[in-house]
């Protein structure tokens, strides 16, 4: 059986957000492919974002500077983005 457990759930979201990490997503990007392509309320990838953001606040420093001098993504690369995700979401 699925474990559908409130912290099990976080903890999907946590890996989705990873996922968005490994492609250079901003926070609101992030937050509209979740949105969009597993279903997860805007407000619980924000929560969850800023959890990590505490919890590892030099990386996430560092990855705000990356994105900053980084091009806008591909749209072969947010098709990817979206099989990752709904791919996870469907476990």
């Amino acid at each position: 059986m699925r474990d559908s457990s409130p912290a099990a759930y976080i903890h999907m979201v946590q890996h989705m957000i990873e996922t968005c990490l490994t492609f250079n997503m901003s926070k609101e990007g992030c937050m509209e492919a979740l949105s969009k392509n597993a279903n997860i309320n805007p407000i619980i990838t924000s929560s969850v974002w800023k959890e990590l953001v505490k919890e590892n606040k030099d990386f996430f420093e560092a990855y705000e500077q990356k994105l900053l001098k980084n091009e806008p993504m591909s749209e072969e690369t947010k098709q990817m983005i979206h099989n990752i995700i709904s791919g996870s979401s469907a476990d």
